[in-house]
């Protein structure tokens, strides 16, 4: 399992590519297959602070089923294995 969500957060948010661990790299440079929705990035965005999915899940007005469901989904059709590889291409992109 990767860094915690605020970890990688933090990363990017200080120092840009040179301060992103060498694995996580090439996933930040990659480019999704399809386009992200407004409700996907919403659903980023919320996991980018870090919060846990009980309050996205509140925040959102979903069960946590849901949101689990949904970012499962977002990770699927973007391409990447994980939501923080999620965070990390939207994050480079400056969507989140």
């Amino acid at each position: 399992m990767g860094p915690p969500y605020t970890e990688v957060w933090r990363v990017l948010a200080t120092n840009p590519m040179t301060a992103l661990p060498q694995e996580l790299r090439p996933i930040a440079r990659r480019v999704p297959p399809r386009e992200i929705s407004h409700d996907d990035l919403q659903l980023l965005r919320l996991l980018a602070t870090g919060l846990p999915v009980d309050s996205v899940a509140r925040r959102l007005d979903l069960s946590e089923r849901t949101v689990r469901r949904r970012t499962r989904t977002v990770c699927d059709r973007l391409g990447f294995g994980t939501a923080i590889e999620a965070i990390v291409w939207a994050a480079r992109r400056g969507l989140v």
